[in-house]
């Protein structure tokens, strides 16, 4: 059985993708991975946001010479907009305001309960549109 994991958030550093169980010697190369990641800019949605990302991917294991080694796959795509309120180290003094209303219609309130947080902005970076990238 196949099982996939997705790791990031929409506007941080990057967006990961974990496959394990994929058999070994099937052809991968990142060229196959980019063309469908240029299908996702032709795609529907409120915003510009697919339009304007040019993604790449990155296959960092799991592939050797173009094909599949058996073991977990990952390819990470990065963000080239990420923001600084994303950044990984405790800021000198808070960039963004917390969030508590969950948006309507969004995963806000899943994630914060799941995820044990009250500030929902930990979590919107989760429940994205971009997030379909990986």
């Amino acid at each position: 059985m196949l099982r996939f994991v997705t790791a990031g958030e929409s506007h941080g550093r990057a967006l990961i993708g974990l496959v394990e169980s994929y058999p070994a010697g099937f052809p991968l190369s990142r060229d196959a991975i980019d063309r469908q990641l240029a299908r996702r800019q032709r795609g529907y949605g409120r915003g510009p946001r697919m339009r304007l990302e040019h993604d790449r991917a990155i296959i960092l294991t799991g592939v050797r010479h173009g094909r599949t080694l058996g073991s977990p796959i990952t390819v990470m795509i990065e963000n080239r907009d990420w923001r600084d309120d994303m950044t990984i180290e405790l800021p000198s003094k808070r960039t963004s305001r917390q969030i508590s209303i969950p948006r309507p219609g969004h995963a806000d309130l899943a994630g914060a309960i799941k995820y044990d947080t009250r500030d929902i902005g930990d979590v919107l970076e989760r429940a994205s549109a971009r997030e379909t990238a990986v």
